[in-house]
């Protein structure tokens, strides 16, 4: 049985897509930006990377998981350099559950005012 979340963002529509996909119990979050009522939060990599991360907790809990669920994060990035404040936001939800991770360095995101995107696995058990 599947169960989409949504994010309530109008582009889900136009382009697709949701915010979560729940099959029986994994759950796959979306690319999620640093976006909250249609306007990038966060001035520097640290504080977005918290604000995708508070996005993904929501989506997983709605889907009926917990952030201990995670087995698998990526993360794309628009400046590698910052990967210090990105990887300690990173740990700060992930310290104890230790997912499988990835970072990469992409040209750009949608809005140029974004530095971080991240998706997120979890199954839940």
């Amino acid at each position: 049985m599947r169960k989409n979340i949504s994010s309530g963002a109008p582009w889900e529509d136009q382009v697709g897509y949701c915010r979560a996909v729940r099959m029986g119990n994994t759950i796959e979050v979306s690319g999620t930006a640093p976006v909250l009522d249609g306007k990038t939060v966060g001035d520097n990599a640290y504080e977005q990377t918290k604000v995708c991360l508070e996005i993904i907790q929501e989506a997983i809990e709605k889907a009926g998981g917990k952030m201990e669920d995670v087995i698998r994060t990526r993360m794309f990035v628009t400046d590698i350099s910052q990967w210090v404040a990105i990887g300690k936001a990173h740990g700060e939800f992930f310290a104890k559950i230790k997912p499988a991770t990835t970072m990469v360095e992409v040209s750009a995101l949608i809005e140029p005012d974004m530095l971080i995107e991240i998706e997120a696995t979890a199954i839940i058990h």
